[in-house]
């Protein structure tokens, strides 16, 4: 089993890229798209088999698209949920301005 993450490899329809870069791309595409797709490595010109590419993945922890089939299927968001991820991967220089004008307008 092919596991250096930098190895150059094709996918198929995207180009050469390394492994890791083909393996993530693959699994962000819809579910019948990921079972056309292809991976060959370029050294030999090899297929990898859909069970090596699935492997990988989870080995390396990336995770396939959800099968998303409708934008009036997926969930609304709930602002409180919104609100939340934006401060957990907000820097803490801009949560610091951000509170101290949330207490200037509280304020007034």
């Amino acid at each position: 089993m092919t596991s250096d993450p930098e190895e150059q490899v094709r996918l198929q329809g995207f180009g050469e890229m390394t492994l890791r870069t083909a393996v993530a791309t693959l699994m962000q595409l819809a579910p019948g798209e990921r079972a056309d797709a292809a991976i060959f490595r370029v050294r030999d010109d090899v297929r990898l088999a859909q069970s090596e590419i699935a492997e990988l993945a989870s080995h390396w922890g990336i995770e396939p698209a959800p099968n998303v089939r409708s934008p009036g299927l997926v969930p609304d968001q709930h602002w409180p949920d919104v609100v939340r991820g934006m401060v957990r991967e907000a820097p803490l220089p801009s949560l610091m301005v951000a509170f101290l004008v949330g207490m200037l307008v509280a304020r007034r």
